[in-house]
């Protein structure tokens, strides 16, 4: 690996990228590292959808390729205008109280608001209309619809400030939003999901049922995934405060077992209705995060 591509494999660590003081810096230099780092990704031939940028089309004028994007990746990408796009993008964010977890790293809270802050500069800077609905067991903040540069920084301001919340009700706001969006677009949720299954597939599935798009981040901490934990750990609640203490060495085998079980059951669910079903864990790097997004968007198209 290159010195070059160390340090934006470091940089991209979401908790490096938490340090940083100011999140409209935060939310650039993700986009900026990840546009960057383009070339040494796995992922070589997909388009950034998602960019302000576009591939150069052979023949087309020259005027408006970006050279500097061609210096970092050495590939030709083509500035974007707004009539070129009509995307309305609407990002879900759940603030409740279980979100506020960590088991080391950055929470899942923390974690979701710097994605939400990276898609939304993503795509504000390719003229795309986002909007954003800040939740818990009720909607807490909604964001209008805007393509302007200006509205990024009411966005990210208001990503800066969100905090834990109260209890879960993820079912109950997916079906109000599906209610409330009537024009046709694309959905991101960013959540932990854990609410009952059934009912936040037919949350999800609602939006689908109004011809939207549905892109979902599920965020959890490493050790939920594992309850790899030694010895006696006292677990709380977060949204109840119920307390049980217990060995997780004589639960680990079962309960991995049932998180493998939801989780399946999630996608299932997900895939039968079209909708992209995305698992992160708060110690995935942000730009592997954006390519799976980007790379389920381009084959949307």
């Amino acid at each position: 690996m290159t010195p070059v591509a160390s340090t934006l494999t470091d940089f991209l660590k979401p908790e490096v990228v938490s340090r940083l003081a100011n999140m409209d810096l935060r939310a650039r230099l993700i986009v900026e590292g990840f546009i960057a780092g383009l070339h040494r990704s796995p992922y070589h031939g997909f388009s950034v959808e998602f960019a302000e940028y576009r591939p150069y089309n052979a023949g087309e004028s020259t005027r408006n390729v970006d050279w500097r994007i061609y210096g970092k990746t050495d590939r030709y990408y083509v500035k974007v205008f707004e009539d070129e796009t009509n995307l309305r993008a609407t990002i879900l964010l759940d603030r409740s109280a279980s979100m506020d977890f960590s088991s080391g790293g950055v929470t899942k809270l923390r974690y979701a608001t710097l994605l939400a802050a990276a898609l939304g500069y993503l795509m504000i800077m390719q003229r795309d209309a986002v909007g954003l609905v800040v939740f818990d067991e009720r909607v807490n903040e909604a964001v209008p619809h805007r393509s302007a540069k200006q509205h990024l920084l009411h966005l990210l301001r208001t990503l800066e400030e969100v905090r834990p919340g109260a209890r879960t009700e993820i079912a109950g706001t997916l079906r109000e939003m599906a209610e409330r969006l009537k024009r046709r677009g694309l959905v991101i949720l960013a959540s932990d999901l854990l609410d009952d299954p059934d009912r936040v597939l037919a949350g999800l599935k609602a939006f689908r049922h109004r011809g939207h798009e549905v892109v979902v981040f599920h965020v959890l901490d490493p050790k939920e995934l594992t309850l790899d934990y030694p010895g006696e750990v006292r677990f709380v609640d977060r949204e109840t405060d119920e307390k049980v203490r217990t060995q997780p060495w004589f639960l680990k085998d079962e309960y991995r077992r049932s998180v493998s079980r939801w989780i399946s059951d999630l996608e299932r669910g997900c895939k039968e209705h079209a909708i992209d079903y995305n698992l992160v864990t708060t110690e995935t790097p942000f730009d592997q995060a954006l390519v799976a997004y980007l790379n389920k968007r381009r084959r949307l198209r």
